[in-house]
């Protein structure tokens, strides 16, 4: 038995290996400038695009950067999470972690003036890349290179986010398990983790830290008291709808404020309080608390890079999506 068990774990180590070889051996093929030929002007179009929205409504940043972790996450970067369910299939979109994206409209006008520009040359999942980037650094945060040429997939597939996605009430185990399976390391789990300095959640993603943390009517010992009596202000037993910032007063701007509050214990998900239950994370959020985040900005473009190339599709995998949310 124990034998047996042993062969199995080694045969899932292997296949998580070699799914990781894959995952790098599409990723080599990315590259800055790959539309230099076939159409030279897209990250300006984008770039513009982009500007047009956040100059108006800056609180987008944060749910199109989350879009394209959401995207990454799940099958790899390659769009799968823009697609519309079908009679026959249930999509992304609609697992209970998705239903509070928002920006589509931005990415669908995205799209709408690229295509303009060059038709069936830029996929959707380079665009959702691209506008993240776009728009963090439009809101103060880092600006990185992007490497290009994801194809879009043509799959997706509800279960499967439950699967794959760091949900917030992870503990760090899990959120190393899922980190890894995707070729992350632990660094950049605490790095990745800081792009909740900005954006808001809705009070159902933490609640339970308020009123019911182990199903006996109790709190979560692992949030500031202070914090509790605030956030119960705000979140009543049940409210799915009220929003909350995630690193209140800037949640608008980004900095490393987030790793302050995670060192006082107002991280506002279990995930974030999570990052100081393992050394090398705990490491990394108190470094970024005490020296105002001197490399965060930077740490934060190597993760996204890296991030941008899970489980990517290239060459002549999956297609150009003419339109984001349907298959051609």
């Amino acid at each position: 038995m124990a034998a047996g068990q042993k062969l199995l774990s080694f045969l899932f180590f292997q296949l998580i290996l070699v799914l990781l070889v894959l995952d790098h051996s599409n990723a080599q093929y990315l590259k800055l400038g790959y539309y230099h030929k076939t159409c030279p002007n897209a990250e300006s179009i984008i770039w513009k695009a982009t500007y047009r929205v956040i100059s108006r409504a800056p609180t987008l940043a944060a749910p199109l950067l989350r879009m394209h972790f959401h995207d990454c996450f799940v099958r790899g970067c390659d769009g799968s999470v823009l697609l519309n369910s079908t009679k026959t299939n249930q999509a992304e979109k609609e697992a209970i972690p998705n239903q509070s994206l928002r920006g589509y409209h931005v990415i669908d006008a995205v799209k709408s003036a690229v295509e303009e520009a060059c038709p069936g040359v830029v996929s959707c999942a380079d665009i959702v890349a691209l506008v993240a980037r776009d728009s963090v650094s439009m809101i103060h945060g880092p600006f990185w290179e992007v490497p290009l040429g994801r194809r879009d997939g043509i799959v997706s597939i509800l279960n499967e986010v439950f699967l794959d996605l760091p949900a917030p009430f992870a503990n760090i185990t899990q959120l190393k398990q899922i980190f890894a399976a995707k070729g992350l390391s632990v660094k950049d789990l605490a790095v990745l983790s800081g792009g909740h300095t900005i954006g808001t959640s809705h009070c159902n993603g933490f609640t339970n830290r308020l009123y019911n943390f182990t199903g006996k009517g109790d709190t979560d010992p692992s949030l500031d008291p202070n914090y509790i009596v605030k956030l119960k202000q705000k979140c009543k037993p049940g409210d799915a709808t009220t929003l909350v910032e995630m690193d209140p007063g800037s949640f608008k701007t980004f900095d490393e404020d987030y790793f302050t509050l995670v060192t006082k214990r107002r991280g506002l998900f279990q995930s974030d309080a999570a990052l100081l239950n393992d050394a090398e994370t705990k490491a990394y959020v108190i470094l970024q608390a005490s020296t105002h985040g001197s490399s965060f900005a930077k740490d934060f473009a190597e993760s996204m890079v890296k991030m941008g190339k899970v489980g990517v599709l290239t060459g002549k995998q999956g297609e150009i999506r003419k339109h984001c949310a349907l298959v051609n």
